[in-house]
């Protein structure tokens, strides 16, 4: 019984907080860190019966306050055929690669074949990865701090209904595809008579990736999201 009373007392509060957070966020105050929500939603985390039963409320704060201060969205279905749209024409490059006979112009499109499918890749391999673990997505936005590459928004309420090792394969997913991409085309670079010129830059265009996760995504992005998240496997 004691055990039980502590349980509810303790849902209690959660629903006490969890009220004035979204109060102060109808109000017009987005500062979530501020508002101790973030800390709310680590310790739902660690208790996944509560984390399911907060769910809807944690997402729909979440999505109140992402679309106070984000703007312009867009549609999911219209941000993933845009990205489809990318890879199409990240594999025709690579196609007319292999085609073309002249040498200058295979190494443009070999290289500009990297490119594209690195950057079309990354989101939709995030939304793959959620979808087959049940996590749904609102909107895609502008990222970044050129605010020009795309961004995914997770609907929170099924993030956090996921299991933690689903929500890590989730962020990683995205980082792996963009990762992956730039070596698809240098594979390709046999086939292909494109100089050794183009074959490095697209080398280089994968290993400055590589060197860009460590440095700044293990602190800021995907890779410390897929590390928070495997802190909570297994609880």
């Amino acid at each position: 019984m004691p055990e039980r009373e502590s349980n509810n007392r303790g849902r209690a509060e959660i629903e006490t907080e969890l009220s004035r957070i979204e109060d102060a966020v109808d109000s017009g105050d987005t500062d979530l860190s501020g508002l101790g929500f973030w800390r709310l939603v680590r310790e739902l985390k660690a208790h996944p019966e509560l984390a399911s039963r907060f769910a809807d409320q944690v997402g729909l704060i979440d999505r109140k306050a992402f679309e106070q201060r984000v703007r312009p969205r867009f549609p999911v279905p219209l941000g993933n055929a845009v990205l489809a749209g990318g890879v199409t024409v990240g594999g025709a490059l690579l196609g007319w690669a292999i085609a073309c006979d002249d040498p200058g112009q295979a190494g443009v499109a070999l290289l500009a074949s990297a490119g594209v499918l690195s950057v079309s890749a990354h989101d939709l391999g995030h939304w793959v990865a959620g979808r087959m673990a049940g996590i749904r997505f609102s909107s895609y936005f502008l990222d970044g701090p050129f605010r020009i590459q795309p961004g995914l928004k997770t609907d929170y309420g099924s993030y956090l209904r996921a299991s933690a090792e689903a929500r890590a394969r989730m962020h990683a997913a995205g980082a792996v595809a963009s990762k992956v991409a730039p070596f698809v085309s240098l594979a390709a670079w046999p086939a292909t008579a494109a100089p050794e010129w183009a074959a490095l830059a697209v080398l280089g265009l994968g290993l400055v990736q590589i060197a860009t996760d460590a440095i700044w995504s293990t602190k800021k992005s995907d890779w410390k999201k897929y590390a928070r998240e495997r802190g909570f496997v297994g609880r």
